[in-house]
């Protein structure tokens, strides 16, 4: 436990000197959105790209590792939505919620502390995960945001999903990756040479800016934030477990890496989403704070856990 908790220590570390810079105003929430762009849109598709050119589908697919994560975050998904119904919240409310539970913060955490904890072996498993999260889960709260307000399903909000998709740079990188990957275009060494010193600030910079942007969220509704956190740090890590280990047997280090992507904390980019939409930005702030803070001590828990059996 020790010995996981040292190596994580680092990654936090950045986060905690980002946190300290946005709390001082060293660094304001202006340049910590350019920051997020930055790492978002060059440093980290840049790593994605490089990553998913250099393995096969073969290396990233595999059904049973898709199944377990799948089924693991959509129960993690359905207690979530009872507790809402059972609180008598609106679907919008719900759908964020449920988010908060399931969603972690796999794009700028996870891919480089997952891929440095557990070796370079780790990179399909993550990716296979947080294509998981992006494409199926993100899409899913935009329909149900907007459904819910239209009161029907309509093309529109198709679209709206459809070119959320494709706008994503991380999504955009890993297919054009794989894309290189399956045509077996060797990569030539200066453009190589351009995506590591490029993808190289993606780690820093990523960290450094969920600390800044961290300093400017909220503790409100702590006991919802105390709920969403055990559900996004216990519970989804638990059942997405039992699901590689006891209900479809996953190979146990590709179970491994999905097991340690769910114990994540709560991603950033649902805050996002709650404040484009304007349903309950300060619970899911209050949520990522915590989860994040949390995280430090819950994530090396289960990495060691896992590393150990």
């Amino acid at each position: 436990m020790l010995a996981i908790f040292l190596k994580t220590l680092p990654f936090f570390a950045i986060i905690g000197i980002g946190y300290w810079a946005g709390r001082t105003r060293f660094f304001t929430t202006e340049a910590t959105a350019y920051l997020t762009k930055f790492v978002f849109y060059f440093a980290l598709s840049a790593m994605l790209f490089r990553f998913s050119a250099n393995l096969s589908l073969a290396d990233v697919w595999d059904g049973r590792m898709v199944a377990a994560y799948l089924w693991g975050t959509a129960f993690v998904y359905g207690i979530a939505t009872v507790v809402c119904f059972l609180r008598k919240l609106d679907v919008a409310t719900t759908a964020i919620e449920a988010q908060c539970a399931v969603i972690g913060n796999t794009g700028f955490l996870g891919v480089p502390m997952l891929t440095l904890l557990l070796g370079p072996e780790a990179i399909g498993p993550v990716l296979l995960a947080l294509s998981v999260d992006l494409i199926l889960f993100s899409s899913l709260v935009v329909i149900l945001i907007t459904g819910s307000r239209d009161g029907r399903m309509s093309l529109q909000v198709l679209k709206t999903v459809g070119l959320g998709l494709i706008k994503n740079p991380m999504i955009v990188a890993m297919t054009l990756g794989l894309i290189w990957s399956g045509l077996s275009i060797p990569i030539p060494v200066p453009l190589n040479e351009f995506l590591a010193i490029l993808g190289g600030a993606a780690t820093p910079g990523a960290l450094f800016a969920i600390g800044a942007s961290l300093a400017s969220k909220s503790a409100e509704r702590i006991s919802i934030a105390g709920w969403l956190s055990f559900c996004k740090l216990v519970l989804h890590p638990l059942f997405v477990a039992f699901a590689a280990f006891v209900v479809f047997k996953v190979d146990p280090f590709k179970a491994t890496v999905i097991i340690s992507a769910a114990a994540l904390p709560v991603a950033g980019n649902v805050y996002i989403l709650a404040q484009h939409y304007n349903v309950a930005p300060q619970r899911v702030s209050a949520a990522i704070l915590l989860s994040t803070a949390l995280s430090i001590v819950s994530v090396s828990l289960v990495i060691a856990w896992l590393t150990a059996t």
